[in-house]
């Protein structure tokens, strides 16, 4: 069973639109990510934050009011024709939802419990549910009249890659004969504080495989994707999961779990690892990631394999990251050989193995068959995507 992915539609600090971002990811110049000190007041810190004004949520109830849904409309105003359009094809019950996010209307408590502290009361505007892990997907399955399946999935930095994944399975299982998949995270001052306790934030732009890297930029976005077997250039064609459970926060250093992943998805689309012609890195520029992940790369696809890391552009979006790096995949294999870049500083770090970092400029005769993307999350949880077009 052929499943397909149609154009998505997708929100981030790298461009407010699909064309948009698919200048930024494709520059020679990096862009996106911007030195920002409101999400945390008291702390200027390099962060992926959209700047575009967002759709008004204010005709949502109100337990969905919140910035993390007002992303998700953004990227759903992109795509809204071929919603309508799935849904009267196969009818409201044979449509899904599932979506990833980490953070939903966290935003929203943080800035209610700051007003408790000041005002002595709770601002009219807020309502508790609003930090609820699953209102992204209830929100659009009342917004647009869908009664399929409808969940989300958090599994942090996994989760975006995991509701495309989720996605497929109700299709294959006949559930659904179309899902809307994708994921959101809004940013906010607990996952940037929390972060930096963890010593894993970069104040200035972060720096995938350098020798110099010290942390990950959080950044803020949305993507979302109509997934059925109506025919369209990009099939989903292979997903992988793994858990490998060795930390609470740090990739087991052997990348078994990353390598499960990956293996699991050639195996799922029929491929061998040398029918990959590009792969998104989870590219976070933490040590532990990147000395994990190049290993991974390395022992499966070996040195020649063009790599890279979008997260500087986007920064890391979290529950969203894996579906707008999805959308990123969507774009190579749908494009004309040029290949997402990988910024850094160009200081590689000789301890690790010397993967193919795609440098300005860098193209194929043809766009790739087959791209893979790579999200892997605290907890040890590990997805790997490929698309493909024919």
């Amino acid at each position: 069973m052929n499943l397909y992915l149609q154009a998505p539609g997708v929100i981030c600090a790298a461009g407010h639109n699909l064309a948009a971002l698919r200048e930024a990811v494709f520059a020679d110049q990096p862009c996106g990510v911007a030195a920002n000190g409101a999400v945390w007041p008291g702390h200027e810190l390099h962060l992926g934050a959209v700047r575009a004004e967002l759709p008004s949520v204010e005709h949502l109830p109100l337990p969905q009011r919140s910035r993390n849904n007002a992303l998700l409309l953004a990227a759903l105003a992109q795509i809204r024709p071929a919603v309508d359009a799935a849904i009267v094809r196969h009818g409201a019950g044979r449509v899904g939802v599932v979506l990833g996010t980490s953070t939903s209307g966290v935003g929203e408590s943080e800035a209610a419990i700051a007003a408790l502290a000041r005002d002595g009361a709770l601002p009219a505007g807020f309502h508790v549910e609003q930090q609820e892990l699953g209102s992204p997907a209830l929100m659009l399955a009342q917004l647009l009249g869908i009664h399929g399946p409808r969940y989300v999935v958090s599994t942090a930095c996994s989760s975006g890659a995991k509701a495309l994944a989720s996605g497929a399975r109700l299709l294959r299982a006949g559930l659904c004969d179309a899902v809307l998949v994708g994921g959101v995270d809004a940013l906010c001052a607990m996952t940037v504080a929390g972060f930096t306790a963890l010593d894993s934030v970069d104040a200035a732009r972060c720096r995938p495989m350098s020798a110099t890297r010290s942390g990950i930029n959080i950044g803020e976005g949305a993507a979302l994707f109509v997934l059925s077997r109506e025919a369209s250039p990009v099939r989903l064609s292979g997903w992988g999961e793994s858990s490998d459970a060795h930390h609470i926060s740090a990739p087991e250093p052997g990348a078994r779990g990353a390598l499960a992943a990956m293996r699991e998805a050639l195996d799922r689309a029929g491929l061998q690892p040398a029918d990959i012609g590009y792969l998104n890195l989870h590219g976070t520029a933490t040590p532990q990631n990147d000395a994990m992940e190049s290993r991974a790369v390395a022992e499966l696809f070996g040195p020649a394999l063009p790599c890279s890391s979008t997260k500087p552009l986007t920064g890391h979006a979290l529950g969203a990251a894996g579906a707008i790096e999805a959308a990123i995949a969507w774009l190579t294999v749908a494009g004309d050989g040029r290949l997402p870049v990988h910024h850094f500083d160009g200081r590689r770090d000789t301890e690790l193995p010397a993967i193919a970092l795609v440098t300005p400029g860098q193209r194929l005769t043809a766009a790739p068959r087959h791209v893979m993307s790579n999200s892997f999350a605290f907890g040890g949880n590990n997805a790997a995507l490929i698309l493909s077009h024919d």
